[in-house]
């Protein structure tokens, strides 16, 4: 890891566990080396940061252009890998430079839904993520987190101390086959299929 990357892991990782008791179930179905895909629902901005904080090596993160804007912010979050996306439109930029980092070996974290929920709940699954798949065919890490909501719920100023759970299932594998067809079906029958394996990880903590 770079220096920056190691040090904000390192704080967020501290964070987690003593601030949202944080408890990771799965750890052994992450794919540590290699290209591969987090694919993760997402209930908060804690999110990046939690499932990110489960891996020993550096992820890849898409998130909106505006983030760059924030003093700071944005001069920090070159070095944490974000990618900046234009959510006003269809940003292929974007896209294609994810698509180009997985290929070449590395690592990203996905948010199928697009955008956080606004009541805690799951969402219908958005095409991006099978696009992401049907380009590198890599390996697609199901995860769910719990509590993220609760902990900073959308519309929320600040975090508020609350148990954090991230659930871990076994990669999904897609082959050449998966991606024939029409296109647009096909990235939003992948995207649909990984967002069912999300939906099917529950938490061992009962919370």
């Amino acid at each position: 890891m770079g220096l920056v990357y190691r040090f904000c892991w390192t704080v967020a990782k501290f964070t987690a566990l003593n601030f949202f008791r944080l408890q990771v179930y799965g750890r052994e179905n992450l794919i540590e080396e290699g290209s591969a895909i987090i694919a993760s629902n997402h209930q908060s901005f804690l999110d990046p940061p939690v499932v990110g904080i489960c891996m020993e090596r550096e992820l890849h993160y898409l998130a909106r252009k505006t983030l760059f804007d924030i003093p700071l912010l944005g001069r920090l979050l070159p070095h944490l890998h974000v990618v900046g996306v234009d959510r006003d439109g269809a940003d292929m930029s974007a896209l294609k430079s994810v698509i180009r980092l997985v290929k070449e070996g590395g690592s990203t974290i996905v948010f199928p839904e697009g955008t956080r929920s606004t009541d805690g709940a799951l969402q219908a699954a958005k095409p991006g993520l099978g696009l992401i798949v049907a380009k590198t065919l890599a390996p697609v890490v199901p995860v769910r987190v719990f509590g993220a909501f609760d902990a900073f719920p959308r519309g929320a100023k600040f975090p508020h101390s609350a148990a954090v759970t991230v659930v871990i299932g076994k990669p999904l594998h897609f082959t050449k086959a998966d991606t024939v067809g029409d296109p647009r079906e096909v990235y939003q029958r992948i995207s649909d299929q990984v967002m069912s394996r999300i939906a099917a990880l529950e938490n061992p903590r009962g919370e």
